[in-house]
């Protein structure tokens, strides 16, 4: 006879499978089904809307040429609200990682007064939400003659990241051995070089995850874009395109949902292009005596 955990092996053995599949499909599905609607002929879709699955012969990227050309008002297309989101998300991540990196740093080694209500500081911004930001930082831009502009924005989303990723950076350094540092200490490094030839090395994969973080929330954010942005079109991002579309009564569905690709694909190939990244950055380096 069996023991309990030979039984509970054949079992798990016999679920993992398909727990795995349910979850796939539960995730997949969402994004299948709105991409099989872009590509469906705004016909087709009004003779049988409940249908999902139509021939390959049937196929139609007119919507995407629709949506990357001219869609709504003024004839611009998401390709130039495309080229909007990638120069505020580069741009954010960039500098904020700029910030970020040495800031974490500082408080996960130095020693000052302070610091560890610093470190707890930093996370407390997030007690609040954008909403309650969103009117100071409008009347303040303003002022400052930043508002509708693509550097204001970025400023903005800059500040709206810089916390939670050196709060994030900071519990990640605090695990690399400080002997590594003294070893380079002795081998004649500058901090600055210990910084960027022995800790960023080893922490890539934290760096990886928080520039994939401000690189989304930059790409995603719609309320600042919608305040800063809302009076000159050729400055929106696709965010707000994609709003636009969803609002318009003369676009169709298949257009909406072909934007919707346009919008997630950008996120779900740098996701997968960095997923190598993350997993080598975890063997990036070791402790060796």
């Amino acid at each position: 006879m069996a023991d309990r955990a030979e039984v509970e092996t054949r079992i798990l053995r016999v679920l993992r499978p398909i727990v795995i599949t349910l979850l796939a499909l539960i995730t997949l599905f969402p994004f299948l089904y709105m991409l099989l609607l872009s590509i469906r002929p705004i016909e087709d879709l009004l003779r049988a809307p409940g249908q999902l699955w139509i021939e390959p012969s049937e196929w139609t990227v007119r919507t995407y040429r629709e949506v990357l050309t001219s869609v709504g008002e003024g004839g611009q297309g998401f390709l130039k609200f495309l080229a909007n989101s990638a120069i505020v998300s580069v741009a954010a991540t960039a500098l904020t990682l700029l910030v970020s990196i040495p800031g974490a740093y500082a408080v996960a080694r130095l020693r000052f007064a302070g610091r560890r209500q610093v470190h707890f500081l930093f996370l407390s911004v997030y007690l609040f939400p954008s909403i309650l930001l969103a009117i100071p930082l409008f009347v303040l831009f303003t002022r400052l003659g930043l508002r509708g502009s693509l550097g204001g924005l970025t400023l903005v989303y800059i500040a709206q990241t810089v916390p939670v990723s050196i709060y994030m950076l900071r519990n990640y350094l605090s695990t690399i051995p400080a002997s590594l540092e003294e070893a380079a200490a002795i081998d004649g490094y500058s901090r600055l070089q210990t910084l960027r030839k022995v800790i960023l090395p080893l922490a890539a994969p934290a760096v990886m995850a928080n520039a994939l973080y401000v690189f989304m929330i930059a790409w995603n954010e719609f309320l600042f874009a919608l305040l800063f942005l809302v009076e000159d079109r050729a400055d929106w991002t696709v965010s707000l395109g994609l709003a636009q579309l969803s609002g318009g009564i003369e676009v169709s569905k298949t257009v909406l949902m072909a934007g919707s690709v346009v919008l997630t694909l950008p996120i779900v190939i740098i996701f997968f292009a960095a997923e190598r990244l993350l997993t080598e950055g975890l063997t990036a380096g070791a402790d060796k005596g």
